[in-house]
């Protein structure tokens, strides 16, 4: 049970994060960046980050750090392996230089993996088509689960090699550990199915083993967080009391240094999370008939539309808040000083930003320096048309910006 006193905190305030002393309280939410084609670091993915880290952000977040080729949502994301750790390093030390933490998003996509760009089988709870890929994921196996939980500390010690000071390990949006989780989607009968208890295995045991390598593995420490959807938004999903449970469970476990809360399903209600326009014809432009067609056609259904507003998941959010004591991470509807000082009044003690960084990397730094003259409004309308932009180059259509899209 959370017991902190409700007292006014800085959110550019130095903070501790685990093991990692941040500059400030404000995090550059993990993105896909479309700026690896060879899954590897390239210099483009070094400017997309440096940016914000120039623009005042405590942390910034690598996305999407698969740990397995399998384990892509595409085949152009890094993975963790040895041959990627040089160009990460010089990634991390770029970071470091601005004065900038950088955290690496560890995890597997599991049935939202597209198995034909990744030229590797895709994973589920159970035998899973996904229509983008046309293919179907199979059904893991022990072995898959045991293999994919190695996989997640394997990739925990590559990120601490190559100078990360966080990992980021990925619960939510329905990848693997998600999809465990939902009781829409796993229907096994096994010891991985059927109780919360049993769907909960696998996302506490990723957790488990990237706490035991990180701590096993030299003499750096770096903060291990994860993260979590508080609900699917789709009927038969995850429900907040179960993510809620799961959450204590998370931190009985003492595994984590901090948990983000997040929401939707990349599966079946992407928008859940974003809040704002539905670019449908902009998505369906990214792919060849007949998936174009059907995007075309009934697009409306999965890019379902929500209204924006500042601060969207806080009121969620705050369940979990009363209900346990670790540090938590807001995310979502953050684009102003308001918000922040609203979040950190609240007991939220670090903020994470998307969009509004996306248009404006150098926001945080104009928030600071305009904060005599009152509100900073961010140049981000909402219009989500940077979301279709993550099958070319990642960037704010309005500005111009090239910063990113929360995966």
């Amino acid at each position: 049970m959370n017991t902190q006193p409700n007292v006014f905190t800085d959110v550019f305030s130095e903070a501790k994060l685990g093991p990692v002393t941040l500059r400030n309280r404000i995090i550059k939410a993990a993105t896909f960046e479309a700026s690896t084609p060879d899954a590897l670091v390239t210099e483009d993915l070094i400017n997309y980050h440096r940016l914000p880290a120039a623009g005042g952000v405590g942390m910034t977040t690598v996305a999407y750090c698969a740990v397995a080729p399998g384990g892509r949502t595409d085949g152009w994301q890094i993975w963790m392996r040895p041959e990627a750790v040089p160009g990460l390093t010089k990634l991390t030390e770029t970071i470091h230089a601005e004065g900038a933490a950088i955290s690496a998003q560890i995890g597997h996509a599991g049935p939202v993996a597209n198995s034909r760009t990744n030229k590797a089988t895709a994973l589920a709870p159970v035998r899973f088509f996904n229509p983008l890929s046309m293919r179907f994921a199979k059904k893991a196996t022990i072995d898959d689960i045991r293999e994919v939980t190695e996989a997640h500390a394997n990739a925990a010690r590559l990120a601490i090699d190559s100078g990360f000071d966080a990992v980021e390990v990925h619960l939510g949006h329905n990848y693997l550990a998600s999809s465990f989780l939902s009781p829409l989607i796993n229907r096994r009968t096994d010891e991985f199915g059927g109780s919360l208890e049993n769907r909960a295995k696998v996302a506490r045991g990723v957790v488990r083993a990237v706490r035991d390598a990180v701590d096993k593995h030299g003499d750096k420490k770096i903060a291990v967080i994860a993260k979590l959807n508080m609900s699917d938004g789709v009927r038969g999903g995850i429900p907040i009391d179960e993510s809620l449970q799961t959450a204590k469970w998370l931190e009985e476990d003492g595994g984590l240094d901090a948990i983000e809360l997040t929401a939707g399903s990349s599966l079946v209600n992407p928008m859940y999370l974003f809040r704002g326009g539905a670019p449908v014809k902009e998505f369906a432009a990214n792919f060849k008939p007949p998936i174009s067609w059907g995007i075309r056609m009934s697009g409306n259904k999965f890019f379902r539309e929500y209204p924006y507003h500042e601060a969207y998941l806080m009121r969620d959010a705050e369940k979990f808040r009363a209900e346990l004591s670790m540090p938590i991470i807001l995310l979502g509807g953050i684009t102003n000083r308001e918000t922040m000082d609203r979040a950190m009044a609240a007991g939220f003690e670090f903020v994470a930003m998307g969009r509004a960084l996306l248009a404006e990397p150098d926001l945080l730094n104009r928030i600071k320096a305009e904060e005599s003259k009152g509100s900073t409004k961010s140049l981000c309308t909402h219009c989500n048309m940077c979301m279709p932009t993550i099958y070319s180059h990642t960037h704010c259509v309005v500005t111009g910006a090239p910063d990113s899209l929360v995966s």
